[in-house]
C-alpha cells in the first residue's frame, strides 16, 4: 500500500472468472484460475476477513512496516484502505490479497494485484502487484513466494500486456524483490508522489514493469 492510494477502483477489461475451487494442472499445484483463493507450499492468499482488521493494525502499520510508506495511519485510515481492498476485490475479481500461512493460520500482510491510481498518470489504470508483510515475516522469502503465485494468477486470469509495482528507492527490499521477480526498472515511468512535498524523501518513486510472458 502507498500513500495515498485509491479513489475507489478504475474498470479494468478482464477475463471470465470462474467461482469454483477447482485447480487447473497447467496452472501448477494450489494454483486455481478464476478464483480469489490461491494457495502455495507455505501460504494462502485470500479476500479479506472482519477478523483480519486488529491483527493488520498490529502488525502491519508499526514503523518499521510504514517506515517507507510515509509513517504509521491512523486507525481511519487504516480502515478506509482495507475498505478500499475489499472494493476493489468485489469491482475487479482480485486485490492486495491476505496472507495466511498455511501451517498456523497466522496473518502475516498482503500481496496483490490492484488498478494504478492517478498518483502517476503514466500507468494510471494498469494492473500493479504490490505487498505489505509484518516484520516477523520478513526474511523468510514469503513476500517472493506470495509474489510469484500472485503474477502467475495474473497471467492466467487478466489479459493485462504487463504488470507494474512502484516503490522509493531507498526501499532496496522492495525494489530487489522486484529485480528478483524478473521485473525491469523503467526510468521514464518515476515520478515524484502527490502526497509529499517535492523536497521529502518519500516524493520520489521509481517503477517498474514485467511483460506477460509469451505463451509456450
Amino acid at each position: 500500500m502507498f500513500p495515498g492510494e485509491g479513489r475507489g477502483p478504475v474498470p479494468y477489461p478482464r477475463l471470465a472468472r470462474r467461482r469454483d475451487r477447482c485447480c487447473a494442472p497447467s496452472l501448477g499445484p494450489g494454483l486455481c484460475r478464476g478464483t480469489a483463493v490461491i494457495e502455495t507450499e507455505r501460504l494462502i492468499l485470500r479476500e479479506w476477513r472482519d477478523a483480519d482488521r486488529d491483527i493488520f493494525l498490529k502488525t502491519c502499520n508499526t514503523s518499521a512496516v510504514t517506515r517507507f510508506l510515509g509513517g504509521q495511519s491512523t486507525d481511519e485510515q487504516l480502515d478506509a484502505a482495507i475498505a478500499r481492498i475489499r472494493a476493489c476485490q468485489a469491482a475487479n475479481g482480485h486485490c492486495f490479497w491476505a496472507i495466511e500461512r498455511r501451517n498456523d493460520r497466522s496473518f502475516l500482510g498482503y500481496c496483490g494485484l490492484k488498478i494504478a491510481n492517478r498518483v502517476c498518470p503514466a500507468i494510471e489504470g494498469e494492473i500493479e502487484i504490490g505487498w505489505r508483510l509484518s516484520e516477523d515475516a520478513w526474511g523468510q522469502g514469503y513476500a517472493r513466494e506470495a509474489a510469484e503465485t500472485t503474477l502467475a494468477w495474473a497471467w492466467a486470469n487478466l489479459d493485462a500486456p504487463r504488470i507494474v509495482a512502484m516503490t522509493v528507492p531507498a526501499n532496496t527490499a522492495s525494489w530487489g524483490l522486484m529485480e528478483r521477480l524478473g521485473m525491469t526498472r523503467h526510468a521514464d515511468l518515476d515520478f515524484a508522489h502527490p502526497v509529499f512535498a517535492a523536497d521529502h524523501p518519500l516524493s520520489a518513486h521509481i517503477v517498474y514493469a514485467i511483460d506477460r510472458p509469451h505463451p509456450r
